[in-house]
């Protein structure tokens, strides 16, 4: 409980010190106009209210990943802790926010277009495929789930495919309407929900008499019992993304980041929301273990479970019926609302990239319906393949964005070393990840070989950056 506890608070403190420091280096204007002010258009350039944006953006990157993520991670034992505290901080939260900022700056540009900007046409050109790739992913990814679960939970007559088909027509409704049409009046409400029903598991484990078993007491290695094949290192850190560091979270804030209303609240936004989803993640992974009764017992019940089936368990035995109402609430709309999202991402990213204006409806349906069909065709392949791509993937995205980020800002003069760090880290857990990994997911190298290679791979970025750095000091000279 101590252990949980203090993790807690520094996830706390976090935000205000080092989320503090974040702000200081990027260096907030207050006075300068935001895209939401200056580029209004009533589509995407919208200024909405912060507690309105705040929610939005929470809902957008959290849907199930700081739950199911935190609850099938958790598993790599004690370090999932560790990890879920010290990413949050000073990897997902500082990749959130500056790379937020870099898109308020830049007029509410996306992701691929901001990359290019820092790390040339090459880097643009790959982030273009990547993020779309990655956010129709998601799109596919986050209709399987929820109709799987509504299959099991309503009558014959409502199968699989036709719970596909509403959720995909909502999914292109989403899409091609204003943004405060639909995802501003409904996402403050499933995004209150999300964390209502976290803080009441928070009361539960604090004052239910539970007890956590943290197990650092027994080391920090791997509770899975093939540990050979799921050793912390690399696999925790891409297994838990979306309650860490998550690369999708950055395709997500351009849409907030045009509509937000004074650079001022960006830390509270995107900084903030990255806070909240670690604590969700951090609650969610303490409750997986304090209601099985520890990591043994945990691996029993998803030896024949899902963490679906684990939520739900949790969520009615501890809050009751209305626990039961928030548990279909988080594993249904909150995937939902993650997809949906991501296909919108997708459009003004493509949008972007060919330089379309999305005030026109025609034009919005255009540009969003080869997105529609790739992510339709892509839920026909097995979703276990799916996910293992997608998580991959994910932390790829995030490593670039860290890059460019420290380019961004090792450019206008500023403390690099938040950003530089991180990307350093996130290129050795990929690279490893993907050498390591079992084929076909991955190349099935010895871990160590995967390492060396990996570590050589972040050597040769630190390498570039350090030309770089060169090349701008006697330019400048």
């Amino acid at each position: 409980m101590i252990s949980f506890i203090v993790s807690l608070l520094v996830l706390i403190g976090g935000y205000f010190v080092y989320g503090a420091i974040a702000e200081k280096v990027f260096g907030v204007e207050p006075q300068r106009p935001t895209p939401a002010m200056s580029q209004a258009d009533g589509v995407d350039f919208t200024p909405l209210p912060t507690w309105k944006v705040f929610l939005i953006q929470f809902l957008n990157i959290a849907g199930l990943g700081p739950i199911f993520g935190a609850i099938m991670g958790v598993m790599f034992g004690p370090a999932a802790f560790i990890w879920i505290v010290a990413g949050t901080i000073f990897g997902g939260a500082v990749h959130d926010f500056i790379s937020a900022m870099m898109s308020v700056r830049a007029g509410g540009m996306s992701l691929p277009e901001l990359v290019g900007r820092e790390l040339g046409p090459v880097a643009k050109q790959i982030m273009r495929v990547v993020s779309v790739f990655l956010l129709v992913l998601v799109g596919a990814v986050f209709v399987l789930t929820p109709a799987g679960l509504l299959d099991g939970m309503t009558p014959d007559w409502a199968n699989r495919w036709m719970w596909i088909a509403v959720i995909f027509i909502y999914y292109m409704t989403a899409t091609l309407l204003p943004i405060d049409k639909l995802i501003g009046r409904f996402y403050p409400i499933f995004g209150f929900a999300l964390l209502f029903m976290a803080c009441g598991l928070l009361g539960v484990l604090l004052f239910g008499g539970y007890d956590i078993p943290s197990g650092f007491g027994e080391g920090l290695s791997t509770r899975f019992a093939d540990a050979g094949t799921h050793p912390v290192f690399p696999m925790m850190f891409v297994s838990i993304a979306c309650g860490a560091i998550s690369g999708f979270h950055a395709t997500q804030s351009p849409m907030m980041a045009r509509c937000i209303k004074n650079e001022r609240l960006a830390r509270p936004v995107f900084y903030g929301a990255m806070v909240a989803e670690g604590i969700v993640a951090l609650i969610w992974a303490a409750a997986a273990i304090a209601f099985t009764g520890g990591y043994g017992a945990l691996g029993d019940y998803l030896g024949g479970h899902s963490a679906g089936d684990l939520v739900h368990d949790i969520s009615v035995g501890w809050l009751g019926t209305f626990g039961g109402f928030l548990a279909i609430l988080g594993v249904v709309a909150a995937p939902i609302t993650t997809g949906d999202t991501a296909l919108r991402s997708a459009r003004l990213i493509v949008a972007d990239f060919i330089g379309v204006s999305q005030k026109p409806i025609l034009k919005r349906v255009l540009v969003s319906l080869p997105l529609f069909v790739a992510s339709f065709g892509l839920m026909l392949i097995d979703f276990n393949v799916l996910w293992r791509y997608f998580a991959w993937t994910n932390q790829t995205l995030a490593a670039i964005t860290l890059w460019a980020c420290a380019v961004y800002l090792a450019r206008k003069g500023k403390a690099y070393v938040i950003c530089l760090v991180p990307a350093v880290f996130m290129t050795v857990v990929v690279v490893t990840y993907i050498l390591f990994a079992p084929t076909p997911e991955g190349f099935g190298l010895p871990l160590p070989i995967a390492t060396a290679i990996a570590l050589v791979t972040a050597a040769s970025g630190l390498g570039l950056f350090a030309r770089y750095k060169r090349l701008m000091r006697s330019l400048a000279s």
